[in-house]
């Protein structure tokens, strides 16, 4: 609250009064105020005896510094909130595990097993499966034998019959004696990507990058 800064002597003039009361502002200046007081300052400079050169540059990268700061705070905000936040983390604890996925192609794990499904709609006798590289040459021939309507795990630990180790890479699926209605291979997890924009996480594995919802099992 304010009141008036003259009053009224005997002989009914105005005088100053000295002991104005001045209401209660704002108790801190932001970086817009600071701004506006700034713009201010320059525009009502005395046109004859204008601020010289290194003045106006020293302002002018006051005001620089000032909106540059404001902008890298809102950023460092937005960093923290990822990384604060569960979304990061709780893709980051898959690293190291492994999941299920629906693939043609099989990659070995960190102790070169090769490991993979397929599924059935009904019962089977006789299939098998060839894993191949690149070139189509068969590496390995895995039979199933006699399997109901289901899921069926093959595994192979790249190795020949002498026990040498013959698979390093990928190798392609192919079935043999019927038709599968799915074909799907385990894959490890070798890294997670979170992207910035806040969109959803994709874990990264020899087979390619999948999204956590591809994963069929998790292991």
């Amino acid at each position: 609250m304010s009141t008036t800064s003259t009053v009224t002597d005997s002989a009914g003039l105005s005088v100053y009064n000295p002991y104005k009361n001045v209401g209660t502002g704002k108790s801190e200046m932001g970086q817009a105020d600071f701004l506006r007081l700034l713009t201010a300052q320059m525009q009502t400079q005395d046109p004859f005896e204008p601020m010289d050169n290194a003045q106006m540059v020293s302002q002018m990268a006051t005001i620089t510094n000032s909106s540059g700061i404001a902008e890298m705070n809102q950023t460092l905000k937005g960093l923290a909130s990822q990384l604060t936040g569960s979304r990061l983390g709780d893709a980051a604890s898959w690293i190291g595990k492994s999941m299920l996925v629906q693939s043609n192609i099989v990659a070995p794990d960190a102790a070169g097993q090769y490991i993979g499904q397929v599924s059935f709609a009904d019962a089977t006798s006789g299939a098998t499966v060839d894993l191949m590289d690149g070139n189509g040459n068969v590496l390995k021939t895995i039979e199933l034998g006699n399997q109901d309507a289901g899921d069926v795990n093959f595994y192979w630990d790249g190795k020949n019959d002498l026990g040498e180790q013959v698979a390093t890479d990928a190798l392609k699926i192919r079935v043999n004696g019927a038709s599968p209605t799915r074909v799907a291979s385990w894959a490890t997890i070798a890294a997670v990507q979170s992207p910035a924009d806040g969109s959803a996480s994709k874990l990264i594995t020899a087979l390619g990058t999948y999204s956590p919802s591809d994963a069929l099992s998790l292991a």
